[in-house]
């Protein structure tokens, strides 16, 4: 696939941007660059190759799900000007 200059100033006008004829030429120069690229990427026979996740072979360090804090939500509410029914309360901003 490869777009004529007409298309590429019909893009551009989509996208509200305005181009010269020589910025126009340019971009249809790569663009069509990077088209000629995704067709050979698809051309590549990938028939039986797995997906990867990543493209290197990063792996996560998993941990265990547990936790490790200490829950001090009485010591906070006890410092806390007002609370109500473990909420703290906190004056009205917007009327």
């Amino acid at each position: 696939m490869s777009l004529s200059i007409e298309e590429v100033h019909r893009i551009a006008l989509l996208a509200r941007i305005e181009v010269s004829d020589a910025e126009a030429l340019a971009a249809q120069r790569q663009l069509n660059e990077i088209f000629s690229l995704i067709g050979e990427m698809q051309a590549v026979d990938t028939e039986g190759i797995q997906p990867m996740a990543h493209a290197q072979s990063a792996l996560l360090r998993l941990r265990d799900d547990v936790v490790t804090e200490v829950d001090q939500h009485a010591l906070f509410q006890s410092i806390a000007p007002q609370v109500e029914g473990g909420l703290y309360l906190v004056p009205k901003v917007i009327e």
